[in-house]
């Protein structure tokens, strides 16, 4: 259907240019200044007119935005799974990692070839509990439920974000696709890491502790082994700067880490 309509319009095109050299020809020639035989002229002159004409109709009919550009959206959803979890989120956190990507290739074992890549990771991280891994005696008649196992607070989410600030690479070293892929997946383990180590995981066990004691509290019910909610307090490394080897010429360096 497209192709039918620029058919038709480069043919309405042709059919004013004539048209309107006929016209002028005819109708509207200055006989004092141009000689009877000079046919040549009125020709150019009159397709010089029809063009201008026949391209103002045409930007009428079709518009620039819809020559030469075709935008098609497929979109494809398929649930493979679904199933009941009894998960709850009791933290979240927003870390910020800087990292500096190099690699380094020697040509004829004595040129370098380096590339690098400078890249910021914002990541949103839900602290939780995973309840199904809880186990519990309940006593109707005095109200208590006392806790036998509690685990440990996980991370449920991780939502990394990549922003690259910065590339550089040349014709004999360039960054590809797989190094993009091997800097997110070693950016995002840093980031799980660092949520780890932070105090998300010491905020998460004291939410769970206030949470269960409220809520019986609540409805006049006792919670006892409170104590198997294990505080989990880690101290938080302090930023430094870090390197990760890869191979023998690969270093993904932590710049800097901000933690909010």
């Amino acid at each position: 259907m497209r192709k039918f309509k620029l058919v038709i319009g480069l043919t309405a095109m042709f059919l004013v240019l004539l048209l309107t050299g006929f016209i002028y020809a005819t109708f509207f020639r200055p006989h004092y200044a141009v000689p009877e035989n000079n046919t040549l002229g009125l020709l150019i002159f009159g397709s010089i007119i029809g063009a201008v004409i026949a391209f103002l109709i045409f930007k009428l009919i079709y518009p620039s935005s819809s020559i030469g550009s075709s935008t098609n959206v497929t979109s494809h959803t398929v649930v493979e799974s679904i199933r009941r979890v009894f998960k709850i989120v009791v933290a979240e956190g927003q870390l910020n990692e800087i990292y500096n990507y190099e690699n380094t290739k020697k040509l004829l074992k004595f040129i370098p070839s380096t590339k690098k890549a400078l890249v910021i990771v914002k990541a949103k991280v839900l602290i939780g509990y995973d309840i199904e891994k809880c186990k519990w005696e309940v006593d109707n008649e005095n109200k208590i439920i006392k806790l036998l196992t509690f685990p440990a607070p996980e991370i449920l989410s991780l939502d990394p974000d990549f922003d690259y600030y910065y590339f550089e690479d040349d014709l004999f070293n360039f960054i590809s696709r797989k190094d993009l892929q091997l800097i997110q997946g070693l950016a995002k383990e840093q980031v799980k890491q660092a949520a780890l180590n932070s105090g998300l995981m010491k905020i998460a066990s004291m939410q769970m502790k206030t949470l269960l004691t409220e809520m019986l509290n609540a409805n006049k019910w006792q919670l006892e082994g409170v104590e198997k909610i294990e505080d989990y307090h880690v101290i938080p490394v302090a930023p430094q700067k870090s390197e990760i080897s890869i191979g023998d010429n690969i270093t993904l360096s932590e710049v800097d880490t901000l933690r909010k």
